[in-house]
């Protein structure tokens, strides 16, 4: 076989591709190399000071029974993408209970009741949030409290089932109805303990009366004693005044009138 046909030949074996280069990495990034890693997570944001006046909403516990544990982290990040931020903080439950590790009044487990007063003293929050959600299959129920924590009492609650339903669509309902619920807070929580006021007797105007008429009756009796006692000073004196006489008898007499007389008027008033 001749020089020619033999390169002929072989080119023909190489194929028009055998000349191609070869394929280069992008650069910067070598073969097989990691991906990169994800970014850190964003820091939690510091809770209202100062001039801050939003309301502290403290999520204190999120129960998930029959679903998925994810659909509680997806609950509060559905809810703090729906409530109004310009008036509500919403405190995540891990901060919360991170908050409250080092109290020595409070544990887990403290959702009502006069424990919750160390939560406000620690987190400054006066109203946490307590939800929950069961089910199995295609029924699902939820429940959703709000309770002071100054009293430890249920400040509003929402609660639904329903019988055929998905997570998602259980999950939505629920949130919306704790944003519902937030939007019922009154700005200054009422009093629960106010104060009884007594309406005055129907008999007070005649009482006041009375009573006007005894301490004049008093100031009268009280004058007509000292007269009296004058009289009766007045007719003692006259008496060791004066040599044995007839007046004897009339010293005496007025002397003793005047006394008659004071006796009288305190026993009358």
């Amino acid at each position: 076989m001749g020089l020619a046909a033999l390169l002929v030949s072989s080119s023909a074996i190489a194929g028009p591709d055998s000349k191609k280069t070869p394929k280069k990495d992008p650069p910067g990034q070598k073969k097989d190399s990691p991906a990169p890693p994800a970014p850190p997570p964003e820091p939690p944001k510091p809770f209202p000071t100062g001039t801050d006046k939003r309301r502290i909403i403290g999520i204190l516990d999120v129960r998930i029974d029959g679903a998925p544990p994810e659909v509680g982290a997806q609950f509060q990040r559905d809810l703090e993408a729906q409530v109004d931020i310009k008036h509500y903080f919403l405190a995540p439950r891990i901060r919360m209970h991170d908050m409250m590790a080092n109290s020595t009044k409070w544990t887990e487990g403290c959702v009502v009741g006069a424990c919750l007063k160390d939560v406000k003293s620690q987190t400054n929050a006066d109203v946490v949030l307590l939800a929950a959600l069961t089910g199995s299959g295609t029924s699902f129920g939820w429940v959703v409290t709000l309770v002071r924590t100054d009293t430890g009492n249920v400040l509003g609650q929402k609660a639904e089932r329903c019988d055929v339903c998905t997570v998602s669509e259980a999950l939505s309902a629920a949130t919306l109805a704790t944003v519902d619920l937030l939007s019922t807070i009154p700005e200054v929580l009422p009093d629960e303990h106010p104060k009884v006021v007594i309406p005055p007797s129907p008999t007070a105007p005649l009482e006041a009366k009375i009573h006007t008429l005894e301490g004049h009756h008093r100031t009268t009796g009280l004058a007509f004693t000292i007269a009296g006692l004058v009289v009766a000073a007045a007719g003692t004196a006259l008496y060791f005044a004066q040599t044995p006489h007839p007046s004897y008898g009339l010293a005496t007499a007025a002397g003793g009138a005047g006394l008659a007389l004071g006796g009288v008027v305190v026993l009358t008033f």
